[in-house]
């Protein structure tokens, strides 16, 4: 009887310290290392367009299905779109926690892991905005809530949303658009940076589309005048738009790029379509903004004899903030800490700072955590649809060399380094913290959501930027 008394003695002191990881967040980040970064890695080899993530997209549903997740794909009318959701056998209730997952990567740029600017030959696309990392991230932190809940008996449901085409695709609006947030308490984000932080930046609203012109095309040199130039339709819209640079608000932003322009200079090109955005912070600004700009296009086309017509691509709503968990994130942020270099890192990182010039930033501040504080943010997401049908918090974590600016090659090189994969182990450990504070702070989720009503106004209703037109499934093609 010593023996077995003995036996059982041991096994329950070595069982132990099991039930304490499986109680611990954070210790279900850290178990998931290897997944991590071999998830980020195959979806930065990858480097798949918006609303072309179907390898990407099928990665990310089998780790889940095997970790025991309920997956609904192809939702929303887009074949790349899922849910993936795990809850308790028992039924029980508990609150809804969304994770949000991006995995497309942006066109014509691209760059080995090397710190020195190496274009990878063939290859039309890189991960230049992190979304291989926010997409394996996300992962890591559903996996680990769920091994969560399920140790721990909490009752709720974790659910991740795979969300396609951040990049001028506004794969999350059409989700909203479809009632998919309708059910869920938080919402839950995070993105790549070059700095840690929780604070509460909101974003620019924007809209964008591709403006195209019909023209009569004839021999430039034989026939000129026969022809109508398309691209004379395109470039006398670009000088209208430069002009009213000038006469638009200080926070307004206004860009595009021309897509086609004709093939042959001695043939007049009888079509020509260029890409334009528009952002502000308020979404009645982009529209008075569009407005002006739909004219210009009409003005082009009849001083160029030609035709135009457009396609409005995407368009997404400005981040609405929620300060009650917005302050709870920069706590837990602060918990997790950011992160620590290598001798190695630090001497990779050193030279990718040295084509930073003076933006480069101290490499030490790659653990520090950026002071609290409410801005404006210059660029545009499609979080921002999510944030206005369910109370939205987010993290951004030091992915990339301090200094580093999104959509750049030093971006993508350090999205697919190891570097990259820690600042991702940062971000899932502090959503994954933060959801197990939602999962068991009724007081907070209350706060959370009285906030939110009445940031949102009584009368609020919710329209999307975009219209009613289906999600462009070929816009990167």
């Amino acid at each position: 009887m010593k023996s077995i008394s003995r036996l059982l003695a041991i096994t329950a002191l070595v069982a132990a310290p099991l039930a304490a990881q499986e109680a611990d967040p954070v210790a279900q980040v850290t178990a998931q290392q290897e997944r991590t970064e071999r998830v980020a890695r195959q979806l930065w080899d990858w480097a798949e367009l918006g609303y072309l993530e179907q390898r990407s997209s099928g990665l990310m549903m089998e780790e889940l299905a095997a970790e025991g997740f309920t997956i609904r794909a192809g939702i929303a009318e887009i074949p790349t779109a899922f849910v993936a959701e795990w809850g308790p056998k028992n039924g029980a209730g508990g609150p809804v926690i969304a994770i949000l997952a991006e995995m497309d990567a942006l066109p014509g740029i691209n760059q080995s892991a090397s710190a020195a600017r190496d274009p990878v030959d063939g290859k039309g696309a890189g991960h230049a905005c992190g979304h291989n990392l926010f997409g394996a991230g996300s992962l890591t932190a559903a996996i680990a809530v769920k091994n969560w809940l399920e140790a721990t008996g909490t009752p709720g449901r974790i659910r991740l949303y795979g969300t396609p085409a951040e990049e001028g695709g506004s794969g999350k609006v059409y989700m909203t658009r479809a009632g998919l947030f309708d059910d869920v308490d938080i919402a839950i984000h995070w993105h790549a940076d070059d700095e840690n932080s929780a604070a509460a930046q909101t974003s620019l609203a924007n809209r964008s589309a591709k403006f195209r012109f019909h023209g009569i095309s004839a021999h430039a040199a034989g026939a000129p005048e026969r022809g109508r130039s398309a691209l004379d339709g395109v470039e006398a819209m670009n000088m209208m738009a430069n002009m009213m640079h000038e006469h638009i608000p200080q926070q307004a932003r206004m860009h595009y790029v021309i897509t086609s322009g004709g093939n042959a200079p001695n043939v007049v090109p009888d079509f020509a379509e260029v890409f334009y955005y528009v952002r502000h912070p308020d979404p009645a600004g982009v529209e008075e903004i569009w407005a002006r700009l739909e004219d210009a296009a009409r003005g082009a086309a009849l001083g160029t004899g030609t035709k135009v017509d457009w396609e409005i691509i995407h368009g997404n709503n400005p981040l609405l903030v929620n300060e009650t968990l917005a302050r709870v994130m920069d706590a837990k942020l602060r918990q997790v800490g950011g992160v620590d270099y290598t001798d190695e890192e630090r001497a990779w990182a050193a030279e990718i700072q040295q084509s930073l010039g003076d933006a480069a930033k101290p490499l030490e501040s790659a653990a520090e955590v950026q002071p609290y504080e409410k801005s404006l943010g210059y660029g545009s997401t499609d979080v921002g649809d999510v944030s206005w049908a369910t109370p939205t918090v987010g993290v951004r974590t030091a992915t990339w060399v301090p200094g580093t600016s999104a959509h750049s090659w030093q971006a993508v090189a350090a999205s697919g380094h190891s570097i990259g994969v820690k600042g991702t182990q940062v971000a899932a450990k502090a959503m994954a913290l933060m959801a197990a504070e939602l999962f068991t702070n009724d007081e907070l989720r209350a706060e959370a959501k009285a906030e939110f009503d009445q940031s949102r106004g009584p009368d609020f209703q919710y329209r999307s930027l975009l219209g009613d037109r289906a999600p462009p499934l070929d816009y990167r093609k």
